[in-house]
């Protein structure tokens, strides 16, 4: 049976909350959501899971390729729930990644993971936890984290927590940083002539209403959740990745092209994607990694078509 897009649930994952994510991606999920929010567009688009089965669904996702298993990261990170979306963007949960690699890990044909990397981030809440389990998975198997073609901001808090970072020669990296947007509808309310009486105790229940305009204590709640998020991606990934603080911090949430990155060791290695999928598979057949354009590669190129 077919599902209907709660719009006002995904505001509240979207709107008044950290996100680790560029501001296209946020661009991309407003110019859908705003006109509905508002109204001004009142079709629903139906979601498309991809069937009625997850145990089935979540079980395809494992491609276990000689003795490599690729793990896709695609498309925008939630903390649960994950599926394509009206937007035809690809949802993917931390937890369901939790699982996937988990289920790598006790593969006993799996020598190392391959974290296929395209995405431009998602929400902070979960990022830090999936991120702290790949690093300690990382002492039971290799994981290799494969950007191919992008790596932003909660894909690269992820990114950075694996064995090593492999970039494809024009994929990039990067926003290191957090991001919160509120929105307010007072002024079109006020227009079509509706007005919201709320009311509450604590004086933080209603920071950000989208009612009224924000008020100087509700920016400063946000500059406070901003800060710490920023803290905990800033020096997670510098943990990580064995690098100053400073330097993270110095990146000030910029993009970078692999030879950039490489130069301030935000990545360990720049290769076409087929390339190191081919060079890690040699290592655990003890042959040399093909060359490029030889009869070994296409055929692993072929192989994994389905896959990268």
């Amino acid at each position: 049976m077919s599902h209907l897009i709660n719009y006002p649930h995904l505001a509240s994952l979207v709107f008044n909350t950290p996100l680790y994510a560029t501001p296209d991606l946020m661009q991309t999920v407003r110019s859908v959501l705003e006109p509905r929010l508002l109204g001004r567009v009142n079709d629903l688009p139906m979601r498309l899971d991809g069937g009625s089965d997850p145990d089935a669904r979540e079980m395809q996702q494992l491609r276990v390729v000689g003795r490599l298993a690729i793990i896709p990261i695609h498309g925008i990170l939630t903390a649960r729930a994950g599926q394509i979306d009206g937007m035809c963007q690809e949802v993917l949960s931390y937890e369901k990644l939790r699982t996937r690699i988990n289920a790598a890990l006790r593969h006993e044909l799996v020598e190392e993971i391959v974290l296929d990397m395209h995405s431009g981030g998602g929400a902070a809440m979960g990022c830090k936890e999936l991120a702290d389990f790949i690093k300690a998975s990382t002492a039971t198997k290799p994981i290799t984290a494969l950007v191919n073609f992008a790596s932003f901001s909660a894909c690269y808090f992820l990114a950075a927590a694996c064995s090593r970072i492999v970039c494809s020669p024009t994929a990039m990296v990067g926003s290191i940083g957090v991001i919160i947007e509120t929105y307010e509808v007072s002024r079109a309310e006020e227009e079509m002539g509706i007005k919201f009486n709320t009311f509450f105790r604590g004086s933080h229940k209603n920071d950000c209403s989208p009612h009224e305009p924000i008020t100087d204590q509700a920016v400063a709640e946000i500059d406070r959740r901003l800060d710490s998020a920023y803290a905990t991606f800033t020096e997670s990934v510098a943990g990580y990745r064995g690098l100053d603080l400073s330097v993270v911090t110095g990146t000030e949430a910029r993009i970078y092209s692999g030879e950039d990155a490489l130069s301030v060791g935000l990545i360990d290695e720049i290769s076409p994607a087929q390339e190191a999928i081919d060079a890690i598979a040699a290592r655990y057949s003890g042959q040399q990694a093909p060359r490029r354009g030889s009869v070994s590669a296409r055929a692993g190129a072929m192989k994994l078509q389905n896959t990268l």
